[in-house]
């Protein structure tokens, strides 16, 4: 064991891991007999991003935690405050714990100009992709966001668990990989982020496709392009789809679906936002 060794840390991950199930982890369920009681390290790796042999070493003490490492072992392992500050102060690294996050919250300002685009839909996304607001022509072009827990409420997840987000992009890979892509973007900004660390590691999980996307280390700003819908009320839809970032410095963005004036798509969305409003309440921006 070399000297900087860290064996205490080791001991509590694998105590700590040993006290969750798979399903309190978002994991599925086999229903197979377990050998070891909670999850296996190669959950733990899966859900925290790092490979098996790096979280073995780490809890055999023959490596030390780097702080980003740490963040995502917090969330992987449903650490609380005390226990994230423990793990810190075990690896040496109590100078390093993430700071806590302001909740993010939409200006004013956005709320108001997203519900003044009454036929074109706009959503203000926030760190990691988080949908943070959205008007009703969003919600009849995509899904109800209301109705999505705030937690699960994130661009990126939506995209790969959600069957009728997936079904609704005609180039789903395409569109799929870019939001990886600047996903990525998003990591680089905030490499300590318990949140991220989650959402990467709950994703690689479940979808091979994000798995192998997220390991090619791919990175865009997603600033304007081209998406193209198939949508079950009106059918194809050719959209421009445009990002502004917000000047406060927060890192929020307003993502903008527009149409040519007196194209197809253009009738199509004016179509579409008048069924929703004939067919269903329209549900207001998240508080």
């Amino acid at each position: 064991m070399t000297s900087d060794s860290h064996p205490h840390l080791g001991a509590f991950l694998k105590a700590r891991r040993a006290q969750l199930t798979p399903r309190e982890c978002g994991l599925p369920d086999t229903g197979s007999p377990r050998k070891v009681a909670g999850l296996r390290r190669e959950e733990v790796a899966a859900l925290a991003a790092i490979s098996v042999d790096y979280y073995t070493r780490l809890e055999q003490g023959r490596v030390r935690a780097s702080a980003p490492v740490l963040a995502t072992l917090a969330r992987a392992l449903r650490l609380d405050e005390d226990q994230t500050r423990y793990a810190y102060e075990l690896a040496g690294r109590g100078d390093a714990r993430p700071r806590r996050r302001s909740a993010q919250r939409v200006r004013p300002a956005v709320r108001r100009l997203l519900d003044q685009l009454a036929h074109t839909p706009a959503l203000a996304l926030g760190r990691r992709l988080d949908v943070l607001a959205w008007n009703p022509a969003a919600t009849a072009l995509y899904t109800d966001f209301a109705a999505v827990p705030a937690d699960r409420r994130n661009y990126v997840r939506l995209l790969f668990t959600d069957p009728a987000m997936r079904a609704l992009h005609r180039e789903w890979k395409h569109d799929a990989r870019d939001a990886v892509a600047a996903l990525r973007m998003e990591a680089a900004a905030e490499p300590d982020d318990p949140e991220l660390a989650r959402l990467v590691g709950e994703l690689s999980v479940q979808d091979a496709d994000f798995r192998t996307w997220w390991a090619e280390h791919r990175v865009i700003t997603a600033g304007y392009g081209t998406k193209h819908y198939r949508h079950p009320v009106v059918g194809d839809l050719t959209l421009d789809c445009d990002t502004w970032a917000s000047p406060d410095g927060s890192g929020q963005r307003l993502m903008v679906l527009t149409a040519e004036p007196g194209s197809d798509a253009h009738d199509a969305l004016r179509i579409l936002t008048s069924w929703a409003a004939d067919n269903r309440p329209s549900p207001a921006a998240s508080p």
